[in-house]
């Protein structure tokens, strides 16, 4: 008599790869938050395509701030342990970045971006993604104006509560 996993068991484990090939994906070779000139699509730099991908981080040689004509793309994964991946990022005053998040998960999460006041009280205006199901991909585009602090969440319910938020800290 031979003994199989129960089937939740093997679909947590594929959902589990799904998550990972996703994340992987969606964070790409360059790690979280990794700008590209355009949207994520197409077999990207590791496989001889794609857009071409420069420094993440503002101290860095080469880094390229985005600007309102070309914003620096920064992918986001809204994990379904209700966590964003990668949950701090780094932009250069006056900056503009366009945000493109991806859900993974059966749980709909939002985006909220802007100052971190706004963010955290949930402020009414404040610029968001709303409603994205599994695997639905949003963009939101905006400028780091001020000097900050700044801040993402997701606001549906219990979900900000649980810790579903992240940093942007901005440098001169």
């Amino acid at each position: 008599m031979s003994r199989r996993a129960p089937l939740w068991v093997g679909l947590g484990l594929i959902s589990a790869g799904l998550v990972a090939l996703v994340i992987g994906a969606a964070i790409g070779p360059a790690g979280p938050g990794a700008p590209v000139a355009g949207m994520p699509l197409g077999p990207g730099p590791m496989m001889g395509g794609g857009p071409a991908v420069t420094p993440a981080d503002p101290a860095s040689p080469g880094f390229v701030p985005g600007t309102a004509a070309s914003p620096r793309v920064v992918r986001i994964v809204a994990t379904p342990h209700l966590r964003f991946v990668p949950d701090a990022i780094t932009v250069k005053q006056g900056e503009t970045v366009t945000f493109v998040v991806t859900t993974m998960g059966p749980t709909v999460h939002e985006f909220m971006v802007g100052p971190a006041a706004d963010v955290a009280a949930d402020k009414a205006g404040t610029p968001e993604i709303a409603d994205l199901g599994m695997m639905d991909t949003g963009s939101l585009t905006y400028t780091f104006d001020g000097p900050g602090p700044y801040a993402f969440a997701c606001h549906a319910p219990g979900h900000y509560e649980a810790g579903m938020a992240g940093t942007i800290a901005v440098v001169p």
